[in-house]
């Protein structure tokens, strides 16, 4: 009877653990980074719920086990079960770091971070993501806001799906961070500093953009969306954008950011609305 209740409470408890997984396993893999993301945090659950079920078993079983002894003998020494327990873990925390190693140094997850000097001498990045109080303005294909911009557009950043994007973020005042949470992407904005970014959307759709750093009295009203659509209607939209008058293009997201501050001009900075 003892083993077959120590049995059921294990099993109740790894039901538990896999329903609380569950969630996680849902996630959605709009990018590929996102998806990397969820790949190195579903091997480590795989690792972890059952090194959790094992411990949280004999500690149940153990308490159960001795629960009417009122003498409690010390525990022997056991060198082969140290040994074991001892090698169990080192190639327990091999199998993370190597695990977390592979996913942390992909370009598509890990930020680079290069300065002004550095920049000169490097290709221009795809799409360059300039943030300023308290909102956003992309500049496409090349375009940067202390250059001539071809293409840009506030509020709205636009990717094409299935393609590699490469971004460069960057700030006009003081700090920011550029937060996409559904396409896995995140970087800090410094004036004067640039930090890139590399993905490839897989799914079509709008994403929420936050400002994930404090950055003053308008944070909160610091928001964005990201539209991933096909790769024609991108190429559209730019060509679009280039055969206009001004190839800018605000959003409404930023309504309220805009009154605030103004709207942004290509020199990086802002005219009173």
């Amino acid at each position: 009877m003892t083993r077959r209740r120590v049995g059921l409470v294990a099993l109740f408890g790894a039901a538990l653990l896999a329903l609380a997984a569950e969630p996680a396993a849902a996630q959605p893999s709009a990018s590929t980074t996102v998806e990397q993301i969820w790949s190195l945090n579903m091997n480590l659950l795989y690792v972890a719920i059952p090194i959790t079920v094992l411990v949280e078993g004999i500690l149940i079983y153990t308490v159960w086990r001795f629960r009417n002894q009122e003498e409690p003998m010390p525990t022997m020494e056991n060198r082969r079960l140290e040994i074991t327990w001892t090698v169990a873990t080192a190639v327990i925390l091999l199998f993370v770091g190597i695990a977390s190693y592979q996913v942390m140094a992909s370009p598509f997850v890990t930020a680079e971070s290069t300065n002004q000097a550095e920049l000169q001498t490097e290709e221009t990045a795809h799409i360059e993501v300039e943030a300023y109080r308290y909102g956003w303005t992309f500049y496409y294909n090349g375009s940067s806001f202390d250059q001539e911009a071809n293409v840009s557009s506030t509020g709205t950043l636009r990717l094409p799906a299935n393609q590699e994007v490469k971004l460069r973020v960057t700030s006009t005042d003081w700090l920011h961070a550029f937060h996409v949470p559904s396409l896995g992407l995140k970087a800090d904005a410094f004036p004067g500093q640039y930090n890139r970014l590399h993905t490839i959307p897989t799914e079509t759709g709008t994403y929420q953009l936050y400002c994930a750093e404090y950055c003053g009295s308008g944070h909160s009203q610091m928001l964005g969306t990201v539209e991933v659509m096909p790769q024609e209607a991108y190429d559209q939209w730019i060509a679009d954008q280039r055969s206009g008058e001004s190839g800018n293009e605000t959003s409404g997201g930023n309504s309220t950011a805009g009154n605030m501050t103004g709207t942004p001009t290509p020199s990086g900075t802002a005219t009173p609305a």
